[in-house]
């Protein structure tokens, strides 16, 4: 008796430094980087919405996003512990290097994926809640046990939930989907394939090796190449889309554009290069992260500059004009907003 609560006392005393020392690699789970970029193409979205938050549920909402985010993260790693394994790329992560088990990242992953549903129908509303459960239940399920050990194809179709985060940010900000955030959706849509099968082409040996049926592995390197140019020239007429309907202005129309070249050269060059030619592959994968950071900070900086235009006139407007002038301009700087509900 008296040996089990001294064990009982050294386990309380060392599960604070146990959870702090364990803290970097919980965190390696939800892959920060990957959140990163859906985070802010999330932000991007709620700000572009007509429609605004409190900025303290704004902020909430955001976190909740992060943590759906990280926890579609953890949950990929928690199924793909055997891939990761055998793969250079991948096997230094918590649960191949045996400091996280598999359970732990599992109910991990879990009680923060429902924690950042539930906080995200609070502090916004329940479609936004409803489009991040249906995002990560569709990477974690859809794509990470199903497409991605089963098909070449796999990275296209479970492209669509990295590419939600811009519509559940609207959503969060204007309980609606409407066709701005889906022209965003379909950008990042696009962009996804051409993104990934650069990083494919370099690591081709290691996913033959795990058995992952990835592009490069099945088509072979020709045939993948050929898909990321196609890919990239048709992200470059979708992405100058938020110009042509006006919501975005000619700045973020000359981003696009360049940048949209700029893309499109690479792959053209990566598609001429003979051989593994590894690095034209990772070239184009780094440019391609930068490419789609530049498009949504363009589309946040426009949108920030309209806003201050907008309390602007609305200062400098005086007695009855000043209605009917905020009420117009809200309108111009909304723009052609098309909301989708169970009438249409």
């Amino acid at each position: 008796m008296k040996t089990t609560a001294i064990a009982l006392s050294r386990l309380r005393l060392t599960s604070r430094p146990y959870l702090a020392a364990r803290l970097p690699d919980f965190i390696a789970l939800t892959k920060p980087r990957v959140m990163a970029l859906a985070v802010f193409t999330a932000l991007v979205g709620l700000m572009m919405a007509p429609s605004r938050l409190d900025p303290l549920l704004g902020f909430v909402a955001i976190l909740a996003i992060a943590a759906g985010a990280g926890a579609a993260g953890v949950l990929n790693m928690w199924y793909d512990a055997d891939i990761d394994a055998v793969m250079t790329r991948t096997a230094g992560r918590p649960i191949p290097r045996g400091t996280i088990s598999r359970l732990q990242a599992l109910a991990f992953g879990l009680v923060l994926a429902c924690s950042a549903i539930a906080v995200l129908a609070f502090a916004a509303n329940f479609t936004a809640a409803a489009l991040l459960a249906f995002a990560i239940f569709f990477y974690v399920v859809v794509y990470t046990m199903w497409l991605k050990r089963s098909t070449s194809q796999n990275i296209v179709i479970g492209g669509a939930a990295g590419a939600l985060p811009p519509v559940i940010g609207w959503a969060a900000a204007s309980g609606e989907i409407a066709i701005e955030p889906l022209i965003l959706f379909l950008i990042v849509f696009l962009w996804t394939p051409p993104h990934f099968w650069a990083l494919s082409l370099t690591r081709a040996d290691e996913y033959a090796r795990a058995g992952v049926p990835m592009l490069p592995v099945v088509a072979g390197r020709s045939a993948t190449t050929g898909h990321i140019l196609g890919y990239s020239l048709l992200v470059l007429p979708v992405s100058l889309l938020p110009w042509a309907f006006g919501f975005a202005g000619e700045i973020y129309g000359a981003v696009a554009a360049t940048c949209g070249a700029i893309f499109v050269a690479l792959a053209a060059q990566l598609r001429r290069s003979r051989g593994v030619n590894h690095h034209e592959a990772h070239r184009l994968f780094a440019f391609s992260i930068l490419y789609l950071a530049l498009l949504f900070a363009a589309l946040l900086a426009g949108n920030a500059n309209r806003s201050t235009v907008t309390l602007s006139a609305r200062a400098n407007a005086f007695g009855p004009s000043q209605s009917a002038f905020s009420a117009v301009h809200f309108q111009v700087m909304r723009g052609p907003s098309v909301a989708i509900t169970g009438e249409v």
